[in-house]
């Protein structure tokens, strides 16, 4: 092993070297610090409260695990004096536990200790069948792969739960209400359900239980699959009856209250701590682009409990926005704690239970709401008493008045160097096939775990929401392919032929520009999503305002105002969610080249043969649209007073509101909006269009109008281009799109040729504001899936 890992071996040396002599007073000394097949890293220079942390590669222990530099100038624990040449430590290689507890059937190979990388295989006596895994891997983490094999004649109510390996179970009668009990081999951890009962519905009750070394861990992959699964949620207010994995589920009108508590007590050291408030922003994070807004408790906690996010705040109505709280979570000093070293997990806990109580007593509808509780520490409680009897506290808590545990999840989080695994597993929920107690090493890859927690299966009502995923392309090129709601528009009459594009409102409904038809004859059109599933146009509905020849005797040649229309599908789209598996999955995959047609600026063709409407790929939504009730949810604006003004002065309420637009390709493009005082010298080079001779741009545009592009702001605009019409201009919020203008025409044309797309100084470009169009939306959305408001 000494050779496999002889650069470790002598990195660890030279470091340890560099400490030997000269150590200022009350300073650790570097001797006989390394360790054979691995290395060490130590901060604060070898001073009291540095910590030494050691490392193995994977498959590898250290027998110690760490040491901490006491003010004496001593190691604790005190590293032994090493014999020449040999380092006092050395790597062990991981060893698995003991699979020979396996009943009625034998295990091959039978041998005395079971080691990474060992294989065993596993044959039942006759009359029994093997259930679970027939072939087990010893992985670099110290457990086996696949699950828990079981032989089993299927006599009793409920199936034989089987003796996970390194285990002893008391109990052999498997029928309702029978117990049975585990109990794990000397030097060996149990996580999850002491005691399980077989139930009339032939499940058992609790989590089937594991044996931990003290170097057992859970991977980041192990914990995002069994973490989702217990925590996926729809975070949206009409709850479902699917059971997919473990939901959030509330009656309509409940609560979700989540309480985070992270340690910041010297046992946890810098980085740990900070990967902690990372996992969290990304946890609020997440959970913000839904529409149930969940009241949060944040505090860290050493020996005091410092309050980040006061959840009574909540009821008080000044509690801060969201983002503000991650500049708080961020704000917090770690090192700048002082002596506030100790760890008082009891008091973190009492805290959330004095929360809890308070609004039980200002909450009517306690009873119905939903209790998490995250906690990322150690474990070590050396202030502040037992933690367990304070955990008791919150348990009866829930279930005073008729409430149930079941609304009760508490999640520990195993971090840092000493992690205590029993008493984690004791303070955690024991959730039927739910695993609560995660040991975790690699904090930085956890990070992707609540980015994988929200079921988006089950938020096919939410209008505007989408994932960003990347693919390449015909050339090879990376692109973010997004927008679930982006369809294209094929427009084919006689030997005209042109394209736009447009978006879906609702799952019978398309929004586009009046001008990619040159009349609403739908005869022989039909629609084809990605899905190649066609469906027949119903209806082409132009605004009646529109006509282009209005203003021709004013030297206008072609005038757009009201240049918005309505396509409806003779039968409703499926509206689906894109899953990250999917994702994936369409990530290692060229999508299908499409050729696309550009319409001219400001041309005009007639509908007769095909309409044809792409989205970005088989997974459909809608986009948001103003001045509905489902915008007003996607704006986390609730209550009967919420007004169409409202969303106006959110989405359009800086004098430079950056938008965004969709090209045909599906590349994503920003422009400014320009309003307020920004708003009239935008409107004004309208008049620059060829062939316009007015002087008046209020001729030109209109109320209706919202301008993009020019120089007179810091970031250059991209343009609208031939093709984009009848777009989406929206803005994003939390990742959901709401669309605030239809893209109509523009001045110059700056992208064909040798032109680069960017705006210049003379070119805008000008969309349909739909806050000025609600009364057409309002009259011709009738598929009954929108709700407008005033």
């Amino acid at each position: 092993m000494a050779n496999t890992f002889v650069w470790t071996y002598l990195f660890s040396l030279i470091t340890a070297s560099s400490f030997v002599a000269g150590a200022p007073s009350g300073h650790c000394s570097g001797d006989h610090l390394s360790i054979e097949g691995g290395n060490y890293t130590v901060d604060k220079d070898f001073g009291p409260g540095s910590v030494l942390v050691y490392h193995c590669p994977p498959g590898y222990y250290p027998s110690v695990r760490s040491r901490r530099c006491l003010d004496t100038g001593n190691w604790d624990p005190a590293p032994k004096r090493s014999r020449p040449g040999r380092p006092g430590l050395i790597c062990k290689l991981v060893r698995c536990p003991d699979p020979l507890v396996f009943e009625h059937g034998s295990v091959l190979p039978a041998q005395d200790r079971y080691y990474v990388n060992d294989t065993t295989t596993y044959e039942c006596s006759s009359a029994y069948k093997l259930y679970g895994s027939a072939t087990r891997v010893c992985k670099a983490n110290g457990k086996w792969s696949g699950s828990t094999p079981i032989c089993s004649s299927n006599s009793d109510h409920c199936p034989d739960p089987g003796v996970p390996a390194g285990m002893r179970r008391t109990g052999n009668i498997f029928n309702i209400g029978d117990k049975i009990s585990y109990r794990c081999e000397d030097g060996l951890i149990l996580i999850g359900s002491e005691e399980r009962t077989c139930l009339e519905s032939r499940d058992w009750t609790g989590q089937e239980p594991a044996c931990y070394y003290d170097y057992t861990y859970d991977t980041a992959d192990e914990i995002a699959e069994a973490f989702s699964s217990s925590l996926k949620t729809s975070l949206t207010v009409e709850m479902t009856n699917e059971q997919q994995g473990k939901k959030i589920r509330m009656e309509k009108g409940g609560n979700l209250h989540i309480y985070i508590a992270i340690d910041a007590s010297d046992s946890i050291d810098l980085t740990s701590f900070n990967h902690a408030k990372e996992i969290v922003k990304k946890l609020i994070d997440e959970i913000s682009y839904y529409e149930m807004t969940p009241k949060y408790d944040i505090v860290i906690f050493a020996t005091e409990v410092t309050p980040i996010v006061d959840i009574k705040k909540y009821y008080g109505g000044t509690q801060r926005e969201l983002d503000q709280v991650i500049v708080d979570l961020d704000s917090f000093d770690y090192e700048g704690k002082g002596d506030n070293a100790g760890s008082d997990i009891a008091g973190a806990f009492n805290h959330i239970y004095e929360q809890m109580s308070w609004v039980r007593e200002n909450e009517a509808r306690f009873v119905n709401t939903s209790h998490i509780i995250i906690m990322f520490t150690d474990g070590e409680a050396n202030m502040g008493g037992n933690p367990e009897p304070k955990v008791g506290l919150i348990k009866d808590l829930v279930q005073r008045d008729n409430g149930k545990l079941e609304n009760l999840d508490i999640y520990m989080f195993g971090v840092g160097e000493h992690v205590q695994r029993e008493d984690l597993n004791i303070y955690a929920t024991k959730r039927d096939n739910e695993k609560h107690v995660f040991i975790v090493t690699d904090m930085e890859k956890l990070h992707t775990i609540f980015a994988d927690m929200i079921d988006e299966k089950s938020s096919d009502g939410l209008c505007g929401l989408h994932r960003d995923y990347q693919f390449k392309d015909d050339q090879g090129e990376n692109l973010k392919r997004r927008q679930p709601w982006l369809v294209e528009i094929s427009v084919q009459h006689k030997e005209l032929f042109s394209k736009c594009l447009g978006s879906l409102i609702t799952p019978r409904f398309v929004l586009t520009s009046a001008h990619c038809f040159k009349s609403a004859d739908t005869d022989r059109t039909t629609v084809t999503p990605a899905s190649k599933e066609i469906t027949v146009v119903e209806k082409v509905t132009i605004h009646s305002g529109y006509n282009v020849s209005a203003k021709t005797n004013k030297g206008i040649p072609e005038f757009y105002d009201y240049d918005v229309a309505l396509i409806k599908l003779k039968e409703a789209v499926k509206v689906s969610a894109m899953t990250r598996a999917s994702e994936k999955d369409l990530g290692s995959h060229t999508p299908p080249a499409t050729t696309i047609w550009s319409v001219s600026r400001g041309g005009l063709s007639d509908l007769k043969d095909i309409c044809r409407l792409i989205s970005n790929s088989m997974h459909l939504r809608p986009i948001c649209i103003p001045c509905t009730k489902e915008t007003s949810a996607a704006l986390k604006l609730h209550g009967k007073g919420v007004t169409c003004k409202q969303h106006e002065d959110i989405l359009l309420d800086k004098e430079h509101v950056e938008a965004l637009f969709m090209s045909p390709q599906r590349k994503m493009k920003k422009a400014f909006i320009h309003l307020k005082d920004k708003e009239k010298p935008c409107l004004e080079k309208s008049i620059k269009a060829p062939q316009i001779t007015t002087k008046r741009y209020e001729d030109v545009v209109t109320e209706r109008f919202l301008c993009t592009g020019g120089l007179d702001h810091d970031h250059i605009d991209d343009a609208a281009c031939k093709g984009d019409s009848g777009g989406a201009l929206f803005r994003e919020r939390r990742k959901r799109s709401i669309q605030v203008g239809v893209i109509s025409w523009g001045v110059v044309d700056v992208c064909s040729g040798e032109g680069s797309g960017k705006s210049s100084d003379d070119n805008r470009d000008f969309h349909i504001n739909l806050f000025k169009v609600q009364q057409f939306l309002k009259d011709n959305l009738v598929d009954g899936t929108l709700t407008f408001i005033d």
